[in-house]
């Protein structure tokens, strides 16, 4: 059940089904700023709200290192190079080269994604969507940060207290009714412009590979994840979160259940809910987020929520960056 104490009303998931044309199933035009989306979810009033999850002063950071996924579950995306040069013996710079900004603990950004069936969000023509131009672009979050209240959902803590540990080995698909049986258990209440983070213990178990065998995990195209759904997109609609992260590297389960209700829709994805979440609802996405640590304190609190930010580089028209997101409890 989510509280709904706050906020304009929306349509619900199912009244944007029932939008016509190529609005169906999207929120294209429902928020004040065109290139914001569902972090429209937060207003100011929310922002003041979610100080209340402050408590401690305790501060997580939920990035790995640019460069921990090395080799990592992408095919394209390696790890940057990092040079240190000096001018003159007191002097120390540095930079980057082959940095892919989403190689790492990441947010996902609406030009990420383009539906195979609509196009961009919000209708963004498909000329605008290249280097330098502002539509949709990373930009928007870095000017105006996603700062609210984040909740954990404690996936791999609650299928180990039952005795049935996640199988990361096999990329076991995690349904949504897993997901609010963990709630249900965590005593979890969402509230509209919450930024929900899923603990799957996924990107540990990785780490914890050999090289060997994350080339193995790597080649064979499995990994844990969110199990693609029509039921997932209305849940996360309806209680209007702003971001959905996770520790793991697509949000989703790869590869995309053999019944996915989005086979015809996503065919460049082969059935991934990312062209719905991203290209339609405008829900950002965070992937390989570093969330071990943070749910073992939360863990041993009992308290699940905690203030997030997250700050994307500022780059005109990033497609991803780097989440830079931090938990204060």
């Amino acid at each position: 059940m989510t509280d709904m104490s706050e906020g304009p009303a929306y349509p619900s998931y199912a009244e944007l089904l029932e939008r016509a044309g190529d609005l169906a199933g999207t929120s294209w035009g429902l928020f004040p700023e065109p290139g914001r989306g569902t972090p429209s979810f937060i207003r100011p009033d929310t922002v003041l709200r979610a100080r209340d999850s402050i408590r401690t002063g305790t501060v997580f950071g939920l990035d790995y290192p640019a460069d921990a996924f090395d080799p990592g579950m992408s095919l394209k995306r390696g790890a940057p190079r990092h040079t240190i040069y000096s001018s003159h013996p007191a002097h120390r710079d540095d930079y980057l080269d082959g940095y892919y900004l989403q190689g790492s603990s990441q947010i996902d950004g609406l030009r990420h994604r383009r539906a195979d069936d609509v196009g961009f969000y919000n209708g963004t023509p498909d000329h605008v969507i290249t280097e330098g131009t502002p539509e949709l672009g990373v930009q928007e979050w870095a000017e105006h940060p996603i700062a609210g209240r984040g909740i954990l959902v404690d996936l791999a803590g609650y299928r180990e207290s039952v005795g049935e540990p996640i199988n990361h080995a096999d990329g076991e698909p995690l349904g949504l009714e897993l997901i609010q049986e963990a709630m249900a258990a965590q005593s979890l209440t969402p509230r509209p412009g919450d930024i929900l983070m899923l603990h799957t213990g996924w990107c540990e178990w990785f780490l914890d590979l050999a090289p060997g065998e994350k080339q193995r995990i790597r080649d064979s195209r499995k990994a844990t994840g969110v199990a693609q759904s029509r039921e997932f997109l209305a849940w996360a609609w309806n209680s209007r979160f702003a971001v959905v992260a996770a520790d793991n590297f697509a949000f989703e389960c790869l590869p995309a259940l053999a019944h996915s209700p989005f086979r015809n829709s996503a065919p460049n994805d082969h059935g991934m809910m990312h062209q719905d979440l991203l290209a339609k609802l405008g829900m950002p996405l965070g992937e390989l987020w570093k969330l071990g640590p943070l749910a073992r304190h939360m863990r041993s609190s009992g308290i699940w929520d905690a203030f997030i930010s997250i700050k994307p580089l500022n780059i005109t028209g990033g497609t991803g960056s780097p989440a830079n997101a931090t938990a204060v409890l």
